[in-house]
């Protein structure tokens, strides 16, 4: 693998590419630096680990936290029995198998199988309700038992999931079991930056449970879904809501817009229906005025529309997905209380690609005004929980630090964050490019020099577009995300004009990035033309006449500080320094270029390499466990602001320049 991890970070450009090689690596080098521990992971307890309701854009007002102290074991695939008779120990949820804060820090082949355990008693006031078992994520494989028996399998690294278990419940006491199975990159699932063996930009893997497991109740007919979409231009939110089955013609949503708790618009709409709510003087959305709506979603019992009407059942069906149908629903009596309810919230926000600063050459627009994203690379990684962040405190820390330091965007890299991450860009003000996760085997990486994409079987590109469709069914609501990423790099990239297709399809509302960085393919579906330079001066893209032109990546000065570092006998970065005046110096020279970019050729985004430190690389802006910067934020903000700057007007009393004589 260190050949083609080598080939990955040099093929492509780096000239001054370094990589500070010592002895190879202990056995158990994955967990080298598992001593390594954050402010925040020292206050984790079985209590406090993660208690925030895991879904803001759906979210209910009855639940049950299952996060805590659960019974585990390890054992091999080919053991006889079904489930372990005995356990291992206990397992912090929702942390995984491999990471400090879980308790664990246990490696896991791809021959074992995770097992998880716990009791849980459904509460009293939820009698004559059905309940829901929900997971945030879970890597990769899982199968569900309640009480023994079978409730459902999953299959998906990031993705959320649930299962309906109210058959399987009995009074008192219940008993889940989880089993899990994770091959890492001994399979060619979506897995971003897992790695068996981690070296250099690879890393520790991430098995089981992940994210927060949760309990709530609903009706046996509930709301499954509600996509809020803006319509900046025409004034109004675009509102889908689905049931979780087919509904009847009494079955209506009700849709209330709120404005700082005063309503502004409402309407009710027939289940499983498309709404259009009018939003008079919008407030827009940007990182500078990061405004919100809220959205509320009732499910009500309607008096039958078609009741009074001659051949009512052929009234009904012929009236289905029309303007009279809508018309009957938004004017009909409500009989009841809402059966079940659901908050969520959108903003007014616009993205496109229309004509820039610099003629001829097409930027990124927010609400229809160019609008340049300065970004960095972030691969939400933490040293002590890995894959989560040790609180919702913890992972909120970045963007604030972030926003500081006079960033506006972040690619989240290759990873899928719990939907708290969203919910405070949302908040804070912070654009967010969204990567899917890369999958494929090691010989379906591209490199630099590749002239042609990977060939992958039917059944990997099946796992690739489901996972792909559920990330996006799952993080659209989320107004800060404005860019999808479809490849990194060529890491298992093929087909990149039909993948495109397929997301603009789902989210027309948002830009795609066909392929960030190395082979590009796809320049008549993709919104941007992305490179990767991590040259000491970043190379400028080439110009083009019909998308955006950006820098993916660039960067990465490493500065790697004694008493923060994951391993000692290996750090990885493009550019070294052991200075802080040179550190700065060689950020200054980079982000200069890139100002000049913008201000000459039209560049529309930067992405500089990274945030934190990660394991063995040591090129960000802080160090791994968040405790040092390597500058102070204020010093990149000062950096930034003539991103922003508007050219001096000239004096009211300047002279006007005379036109020069033909021949002078």
């Amino acid at each position: 693998m260190r050949t083609l991890m080598l080939a990955l970070l040099l093929s492509g450009a780096a000239t001054e590419a370094l990589a500070q090689q010592t002895p190879a690596p202990r056995a158990d080098a994955t967990y080298t630096g598992g001593g390594m521990i954050t402010r925040w992971g020292r206050e984790v307890t079985p209590e406090n680990a993660w208690r925030s309701y895991p879904r803001p854009q759906l979210e209910r007002a009855k639940w049950l936290n299952l996060n805590g102290q659960w019974d585990y074991a390890i054992t091999k695939a080919a053991a006889p029995m079904p489930q372990p008779t005995q356990m291992d120990g206990k397992i912090l949820v929702p942390f995984a198998v491999e990471s400090r804060l879980s308790g664990v820090a246990r490696k896991v082949q791809p021959e074992d199988r995770i097992w998880y355990r716990r009791s849980f008693t459904v509460p009293a006031d939820w009698a004559g309700q059905n309940v829901m078992l929900n997971f945030g994520a879970v890597d990769f494989e899982a199968h569900v038992w309640v009480n023994g028996a079978i409730v459902g399998a999953h299959k998906g690294g990031s993705s959320r999931f649930g299962f309906d278990i109210t058959p399987y419940l009995k009074p008192g006491a219940n008993e889940l079991v989880v089993q899990v199975a994770d091959p890492t990159s001994a399979g060619s699932q979506p897995r971003g930056k897992q790695l068996l063996n981690p070296d250099g930009i690879w890393y520790t893997p991430v098995s089981g449970i992940w994210q927060t497991v949760w309990l709530e109740p609903v009706p046996a007919l509930h709301i499954a879904d509600v996509r809020a979409t803006p319509d900046v231009d025409r004034g109004t939110v675009e509102v889908d809501v689905a049931l979780s089955a087919w509904a009847s013609d009494t079955d209506a949503v009700r849709l209330s817009v709120r404005s700082q708790g005063k309503t502004i618009g409402s309407t009710i709409i027939r289940a499983n229906r498309h709404a259009s709510i009018a939003i008079p003087d919008a407030h827009l959305w940007s990182p500078e005025d990061p405004f919100l709506y809220d959205l509320v979603a009732e499910l009500v019992t309607v008096r039958d529309p078609y009741a009074d009407r001659k051949e009512r059942d052929r009234a009904a069906y012929d009236s289905r997905f029309t303007v009279g149908e809508s018309q009957a629903y938004a004017a009909a009596q409500v009989d009841g209380a809402a059966r079940d309810t659901a908050k969520a919230y959108f903003a007014m926000r616009k993205v496109s690609v229309g004509p820039g600063k610099v003629h001829g050459q097409p930027a990124l627009l927010l609400n229809n005004k160019p609008y340049f994203h300065n970004g960095v690379l972030d691969q939400g990684w933490w040293p002590d929980g890995l894959l989560t962040p040790p609180s919702e405190t913890a992972m909120r820390y970045d963007l604030e630090f972030l926003k500081k330091a006079g960033f506006n965007m972040v690619r989240k890299h290759i990873k899928v964050e719990p939907d708290r991450y969203y919910y405070d860009a949302d908040r804070m003000g912070m654009l967010i490019w969204q990567d899917m996760p890369s999958g494929g085997g090691e010989d379906q990486f591209l490199a630099g020099t590749s002239q042609s994409q990977a060939v992958l079987s039917s059944e990997v590109m099946a796992q690739q577009q489901f996972e792909l469709s559920h990330m996006i069914g799952d993080l659209r609501a989320f107004p800060s995300i404005v860019l999808w990423v479809v490849n990194n790099e060529g890491w298992g990239q093929y087909d990149s004009a039909t993948l495109t297709r397929f997301v603009r399809g789902m989210d027309p509302s948002r830009l795609v990035n066909s392929d960030s960085g190395w082979l590009d393919v796809a320049g008549r579906d993709s919104d941007v033309f992305d490179i990767h330079t991590y040259e000491d001066v970043p190379h400028t893209p080439a110009r083009h006449s019909d998308r955006a032109i950006v820098l993916g990546e660039y960067g990465g000065v490493g500065w790697p500080i004694e008493g923060h570092l994951w391993r000692n006998d290996k750090r990885w970065s493009y550019q070294v320094t052991t200075d802080s005046s040179d550190y700065l110096a060689r950020y200054r020279r980079k982000f200069e270029e890139v100002v000049r970019q913008a201000k000459e050729n039209g560049l529309s985004a930067s992405v500089y390499t990274q945030t934190t430190d990660v394991e063995g690389e040591i090129n960000g802006l802080l160090t791994y466990d968040r405790a040092v910067a390597k500058a102070p934020a204020e010093a990149f903000a000062r950096m930034a602001a003539p991103l922003w700057e508007k050219p001096a007007a000239p004096p009211k009393d300047a002279p006007t320049p005379r036109k020069r004589k033909r021949g002078s």
